[in-house]
């Protein structure tokens, strides 16, 4: 790996907007460590990216594992010169949560919440040092509201925004320059939905976004400060009327539609 070159690590970097983020901080001229359980699929892109660009380093690690976290962490630990952490590893499920396997919902709490507090506690350790780095914490619109069938989803990526927001205001108060964003995307073209069982010809054509545009929304953001990221004009406007209705309204108009709700 070329040392002279900004170091960043995505996690769920084997397909969708994990693998966009990689090709296109690898075409920006950084060094990347690749993180997420399919090391087939990571050695793949690394090929790809050696080819073009110069390669990156593999870890193959599932994040849910406290064991295999600490791997991450550690390398994190390991790498005084990492300027952007993405923290995208992530999964959706379908179904009423007293209906559906409470594994699943486990593994996505662990994921979701617990991986990206670990890591991001790690790297902010090596970047507030320095006043300099980034995090970025792939959400989702599904943040701004809660809706039946899609339960843990919502609240851990609830979470994910107030624990990002909270951050931004503690660096602040820190005066420190590193930078931390909440990247909330709709419906992007991705494996996401079809490992949830959702059925993508069900969604119109003209909510989806490529995961190359959600990429360049949040790269955009991150250089200009933005903690939060909505990428997409239908998604924003999406995220006012659900910030401003009333939250009574809100639900009644979701209990009449049967609990569908949009979510990335």
């Amino acid at each position: 790996m070329n040392q002279s070159k900004p170091l960043a690590l995505v996690t769920g970097a084997s397909s969708g907007i994990g693998a966009a983020f990689a090709r296109r901080l690898a075409r920006d001229g950084f060094s990347l460590i690749l993180v997420a359980r399919r090391r087939n699929r990571l050695e793949a892109l690394a090929r790809e990216l050696g080819r073009e660009l110069g390669g990156a380093e593999v870890l193959a690690a599932d994040l849910v594992k406290d064991d295999e976290l600490r791997v991450v962490e550690d390398r994190i630990a390991a790498a005084p010169d990492l300027e952007l952490l993405v923290n995208n590893a992530g999964f959706g499920t379908l179904g009423r949560f007293f209906e559906i396997p409470v594994e699943s919902q486990d593994r996505m709490h662990r994921l979701h919440v617990m991986a990206t507090l670990r890591l991001t506690h790690a790297a902010l350790r090596v970047m507030v040092p320095r006043g300099k780095g980034g995090v970025i914490n792939v959400s989702s619109v599904a943040a701004f509201g809660p809706s039946p069938q899609n339960v843990s989803y919502s609240a851990t990526k609830a979470w994910m925004n107030s624990f990002t927001e909270g951050l931004r205001l503690e660096l602040k108060t820190a005066r420190s320059p590193v930078q931390v964003q909440a990247l909330c995307p709709g419906f992007t073209y991705s494996e996401f939905l079809d490992a949830a069982g959702g059925d993508r010809s069900a969604i119109p054509s003209w909510l989806w976004m490529r995961s190359e545009d959600v990429v360049d929304a949040s790269l955009r953001g991150l250089a200009r400060g933005k903690a939060r990221v909505v990428p997409g004009a239908i998604y924003k406007l999406a995220v006012i009327l659900e910030t401003w209705t009333p939250r009574w309204i809100r639900n009644a108009a979701v209990v009449r539609l049967g609990g569908w709700r949009r979510k990335s």
